[in-house]
């Protein structure tokens, strides 16, 4: 059997894994965070905030 010593301890707490370790022990999985988010982009660029698109100009109607 595999003890764990105040070596080990040490080394898991400078890592960050000692509260996953201990979770494990509990029998509970540890939680990984969400990954952040990433910022939305529009799909079409705009070079005026509030305006048309460019190229979306209506149609011409066609006269009769």
């Amino acid at each position: 059997m595999n003890a764990v010593g105040p070596e080990d301890i040490r080394a898991m707490r400078e890592q960050g894994d000692l509260k996953d370790f201990l979770l494990g022990l509990a029998g509970r999985r540890p939680k990984k965070p969400a990954p952040a988010a990433e910022k939305l982009r529009p799909e079409i660029p705009r070079d005026r905030p509030g305006a048309w698109p460019t190229g979306s100009s209506p149609r011409p109607r066609p006269r009769p």
